[in-house]
């Protein structure tokens, strides 16, 4: 039986190992790869072409959702997985979006790593029981398209809002953020007004207080 080739993408290595370590005493599969941003993940993805991608959102300085994007965009036919500390609430629906074919978060027991692995490589959509009755209750497209709009407003946010709104919960400022993500402060500036309003913040204050909060609970 040939074995099914799978790439990690995951910036930190000792957790890369020991995931792949778990992955291959499967014996049906066999991992590839191992990158930490997406240019190793792209020329892995060239290079040996594996039918798996396993995607944590946490990539240092990169946006996990944004690789995700790439890598669908670039070949379609990959399986995405997205393993991530990240709150399932506020992520599965927008990993779903990018690409990809199930979240799990990294607080999972490895058996169940290995159901969701053998859940998305069927073809089917890989999330946790909870989750799904979530997205099921409100009214959300499973397949990832047409998604309707949660009721929670941190899931009302963008993309690019909740990244923003996520690096303001790590204590950078405009100056900063538009550094990282490559935006003019204006630009920074625009957005934080727009989640000051969905987030019903009056001052930059409250609105630096409630990330910092909600990075706390999600982190």
């Amino acid at each position: 039986m040939q074995e099914t080739k799978v790439m990690i993408i995951e910036d930190h290595p000792i957790f890369s190992k020991g995931l792949a370590q778990l992955i291959n005493i499967q014996k049906i599969y066999v991992v590839v790869g191992e990158a930490k941003n997406s240019a190793e993940a792209m020329d892995i993805l060239e290079k040996q072409k594996p039918e798996l991608a396993i995607v944590d959102l946490n990539l240092g300085d990169e946006d996990g959702l944004d690789v995700i994007k790439q890598m669908h965009t670039t070949n379609p036919n990959l399986i995405i997985l997205v393993l991530s500390m990240h709150d399932e609430r506020y992520y599965a629906e927008r990993a779903l979006k990018a690409g990809a074919k199930g979240y799990i978060m990294k607080e999972e027991a490895g058996n169940q790593v290995i159901d969701a692995i053998k859940t998305v490589l069927s073809g089917k959509i890989w999330l946790s029981d909870k989750e799904r009755a979530r997205e099921e209750e409100s009214n959300i497209d499973l397949s990832g398209e047409n998604v309707a709009s949660g009721k929670d407003e941190i899931s009302s946010l963008t993309n690019r809002q909740l990244q923003i709104f996520t690096l303001i919960g790590k204590g950078l400022g405009t100056v900063e953020i538009a550094a990282k993500l490559n935006l003019s402060t204006k630009t920074v500036d625009t957005h934080k007004e727009h989640i000051k309003i969905k987030l019903h913040c009056n001052t930059s204050q409250e609105l630096r207080q409630l990330a910092i909060e909600w990075s706390s609970k999600s982190n």
